[in-house]
């Protein structure tokens, strides 16, 4: 049996792919237009065979053991089996036989690059101190700043976007994602805003420019706070308008009157949940609001974290992923009342499709800037990422909290007013 056969094998019978090896076979669909799968050495099939799955067509894929032609998010939807595969060690023997023999399984093969993969010495000390939490950060967001520019697009907003139309463009659906928000937590001129883990300033230039509020971001990263104290400078928004490199848990300041937290739960860890939203908790003033918009799995069942795969090796170490109804249940404990929660599931798998086609749109000069395997990390976790939300494997919810006055008063609208009209 050839080695292009042997793929398709581990790939399943309905695979829509072309195969091709170094050994010169071919399997698939022969002259498929629109995805081919090149294995151009051993050291791809060790990669495979120490690791089936996911994380070995990752880590052959990373290193350029194994290329992909066509679309990733193609690629991936038509190799569903393979990535799901999990062979008994008889099994994996009987196809190691086809391929060279049981030794492929003992010769370890060196992981990928060190800048690609997260530093483990990094990881030492408690999961998710300042310290530890820095790093992990750091990881993730200090690539490049101009790299994430081609990616994400003017609005540099690397959260979902919100679509208030089918033809909405990416930069339309996150200036109207900034809106709902400001919406959902009623900003008003001369109000005062927290933005937790809040990136590149997005958040903070909109409701200043927007709606005339004293916004205060933070940011563990160095070279996203560096990009938004540029940006607000250049905008002339000083005066409203501050991004700090900070922990959140380092702010001093209370007496807010709302929190917007987009795309930082999933730093924080089940454990820490309750001091999270019990600090936000005391950072605002009676009838403030927080917003908390964040991925989420399905359900409660399962690890909240996988320590061993892709995602944790080279794109979110320390990520955690909870429920909707355990985020819900840890506000309420905290002492929010959680008034309105939505998922956005469907507008994370559109924004990540814009993403992936900036990423191919600026492929070379990605390559240039951070090298070709970082390049192929976020292709390839972009586009799974994209799938996963189509798939429902994960979901992304906004959840609207108030902190009550002492006589239980919410100053909340008896119905939702917060929608912004679908031309924003």
């Amino acid at each position: 049996m050839s080695l292009a056969e042997v793929f398709e094998r581990v790939a399943g019978p309905d695979a829509d792919v072309e195969f091709r090896a170094y050994d010169g076979s071919r399997a698939g669909r022969p002259g498929s237009p629109e995805v081919s799968v090149t294995v151009r050495d051993q050291t791809a099939v060790r990669y495979l065979a120490q690791a089936p799955g996911g994380l070995g067509l990752a880590r052959a894929y990373v290193a350029g053991h194994l290329d992909v032609d066509g679309e990733m998010y193609t690629a991936l939807s038509r190799l569903v089996t393979a990535q799901r595969i999990d062979l008994s060690l008889a099994e994996r023997l009987g196809v190691l036989a086809q391929l060279g023999g049981p030794g492929l399984l003992l010769r370890r093969v060196a992981p990928p690059p060190q800048e690609v993969r997260v530093n483990r010495s990094w990881l030492a000390g408690r999961r998710h101190s300042m310290r530890r939490d820095a790093n992990a950060i750091s990881h993730h967001y200090d690539v490049s700043n101009t790299f994430y520019e081609w990616v994400l697009g003017r609005s540099m907003a690397y959260t979902c976007a919100c679509y208030p139309r089918e033809d909405a463009t990416l930069e339309q659906a996150q200036a109207h994602k900034f809106e709902l928000v400001a919406r959902k937590i009623a900003l008003k001129p001369g109000m005062r805003l927290l933005d937790v883990g809040c990136g590149w300033g997005g958040m903070v230039m909109h409701a200043a420019r927007e709606h005339g509020v004293r916004a205060l971001g933070v940011t563990l990263s160095e070279q996203q706070a560096l990009w938004a104290q540029r940006a607000i400078k250049e905008a002339g928004l000083e005066d409203l308008a501050e991004v700090r490199h900070l922990d959140y848990r380092e702010v001093t300041e209370t007496d807010f009157d709302a929190i917007s937290s987009i795309g930082l739960t999933e730093h924080i860890g089940k454990a820490n949940l309750p001091r999270y939203f019990g600090f936000l908790h005391g950072k605002l003033k009676p009838g403030g609001r927080l917003l908390n918009h964040c991925i989420t799995r399905p359900d409660n069942t399962g690890p909240a974290s996988v320590t061993d795969g892709f995602i944790f090796r080279y794109v979110f170490p320390d990520g955690e992923l909870e429920g909707p109804g355990h985020l819900v249940s840890q506000m309420h404990d905290a002492g929010f009342e959680v008034r309105h929660e939505e998922n956005l599931r469907e507008h994370y798998a559109k924004t990540l499709a814009a993403w992936c086609a900036n990423l191919d749109a600026h492929w070379d000069e990605a390559v240039a800037e951070v090298g070709e395997g970082t390049a192929r990390v976020w292709r390839l976790y972009m586009a799974g990422s994209r799938l996963g939300f189509e798939r429902n494997q994960i979901q992304l919810h906004q959840v609207l909290g108030v902190k009550l006055g002492k006589d239980g008063s919410s100053g909340m609208p008896l119905r939702p007013d917060w929608e912004p009209p679908t031309g924003s």
